[in-house]
């Protein structure tokens, strides 16, 4: 058998050249039903000097497809002009569809790929959004990270005032807050728009002439601060991204700050904090849980390493006697190498991927349709016929995904089947940025976890605790919504914020 860091380095290395996929068990209907989805990932770049960024706004954005696959965009500012193309699918598809890549390459670029959480599936909706002039010329980009909990008041209120919408999509009220304050200088605009809006907002922008990214005061969604040379930075939604470009990791921008370029003072960057005492640490945990790829590192926090400890540590909470662990491909594999190390139980990769499978296959019946999952996944039966498995998920949702991967261990002949989530029960919507189904549809809100057992058939089940994450994590400095159903900020309306 390999050893555990050796598994734990193979499984890391792949991402840097294969799109990472959190749970290969869901189809990609699922994807929309049984699993939290992060709406996108953002990215921007500036140099005093010219650079390819055509090439490495699409590095950093491959390095982030994991957090969207809907849709992909950039704007480009070359030369005092912003140009933008967005367009549906995935990034290295839509950067085929460029048929002059030089005119993509700029001082400054900001990127985003998305997936929905407000607004509608047009592409009308997708990323990043601007601004024109009375002369047609794009004078304001922006990509967004999140969700605004007031984002309907704002909107009537702009549209009382005159201001036209051309989407369905709450980070175009950033937008128009942002171009209706111009005239009080790029970071007076920003600041009366932070002033405004509430809720989960990361964001990357850009002007003509400047280059700008800030932070909601929670710092629930994540940003990061990397810098290629002296004048050259990257801010992007994981580290990863700036690995992708070459970049050193800074820092991660702060809750409630601004960072913005001044035209006179060409390579710089200024930092310009809100109101501090207003300023909390609240990031999404389950980012580290499940969002941000492996090998990313968030607040100074590693993901992997969290994800291996939370495996160590649901060892501690509910021992179990086993032959064998495995992991649910992409996510759960590290904290099963954690459960492993904890409880000398051995760990074999024995869901083995096919590497060549696309997102989806276009098929009429739900019996095809399941059997999609078998392509994208095969276990080996002769290493699990007749074991007591140790299956490692990273969380359980509506339940759907979790009962047919039983389902497979039962039909390769697996003896007894513990299912250990290293996520606590998921029992409430996120408003913040996540797109999960509603209470009714999450399976632990409406079970108990002795009646989940029963409904998945397995021997044993358990959750990770809430108390556990908290210590995994060092600090209760994070957002638990989904597992508390208490937020950082109010959570507005339960409803469409457009409709």
């Amino acid at each position: 058998m390999k050893s555990l860091d050796i598994h734990k380095s193979e499984y890391l290395k792949q991402f840097e050249t294969q799109t990472y996929g959190r749970n290969l068990f869901r189809t990609q209907e699922e994807e929309r039903l049984d699993a939290p989805n992060e709406e996108c990932g953002i990215f921007g770049m500036y140099s005093d000097n010219d650079l390819d960024t055509f090439s490495l706004s699409q590095f950093g954005l491959f390095a982030l497809q994991h957090r969207g696959q809907e849709a992909c965009g950039i704007s480009v500012l070359k030369d005092g002009r912003i140009t933008n193309m967005k367009d549906e699918g995935l990034v290295l598809d839509v950067y085929k569809e460029i048929q002059e890549p030089e005119t993509f390459m700029g001082n400054s670029a900001i990127g985003h790929t998305r997936y929905t959480t407000a607004g509608d599936k047009k592409k009308y909706n997708f990323q990043p959004f601007f601004a024109k002039n009375e002369y047609d010329q794009i004078i304001l980009s922006i990509a967004h990270n999140g969700n605004l909990t007031n984002a309907k008041e704002l909107k009537a209120e702009l549209e009382a005032e005159g201001v036209v919408f051309r989407a369905t999509s709450d980070s175009e009220v950033i937008l128009r807050l942002i171009q209706k304050n111009l005239d009080l200088g790029l970071r007076g605009a920003i600041k009366a728009t932070m002033e405004k809006i509430e809720g989960a907002y990361s964001v990357v922008g850009m002007t003509r002439n400047k280059f700008f990214a800030f932070r909601d005061f929670n710092g629930i969604r994540p940003l990061v601060l990397g810098a290629i040379d002296e004048k050259s930075y990257v801010v992007a939604s994981e580290s990863v991204a700036l690995d992708a470009v070459g970049a050193q990791y800074v820092r991660d921008i702060l809750p409630g700050e601004i960072i913005y370029t001044n035209e006179n003072e060409p390579g710089k960057l200024h930092s310009y904090m809100m109101d501090e005492a207003k300023g909390k640490q609240r990031i999404c945990s389950f980012e580290y849980i499940y969002f941000a790829r492996p090998d990313s590192t968030l607040e100074n926090i590693n993901v992997y390493e969290i994800r291996e400890k939370s495996g160590e540590k649901i060892w501690e909470q509910a021992p179990v006697e086993a032959d064998l662990v495995i992991g649910v491909p992409d996510s759960g594999v590290p904290a099963a190498i954690g459960f492993s190390k904890a409880s000398g139980i051995p760990f074999r990769p024995v869901l083995i991927k096919n590497r060549y499978i696309g997102r989806s296959f276009i098929v009429p019946t739900q019996e095809m349709r399941e059997r999609v999952v078998n392509l994208k996944l095969n276990p080996i039966i002769s290493e699990m016929k007749d074991k007591r498995v140790v299956i490692i998920d990273d969380s359980i949702v509506r339940g759907t995904t979790s009962k047919r991967l039983v389902k497979i261990l039962k039909d390769a002949g697996v003896k007894e089947i513990h299912f250990r989530s290293v996520s606590p029960p998921i029992i409430a919507p996120c408003y913040l940025g996540i797109d999960t189904p509603s209470k009714d549809d999450l399976i632990s809100a409406n079970m108990t976890t002795e009646e989940l057992k029963n409904y998945l058939g397995v021997d044993s089940l358990e959750f990770l605790s809430i108390d556990n994450l908290k210590d995994i994590l060092g600090s209760a400095n994070h957002c638990f919504g989904c597992f508390t159903e208490e937020y950082p900020v109010g959570k507005g309306e339960e409803i469409d914020l457009f409709n």
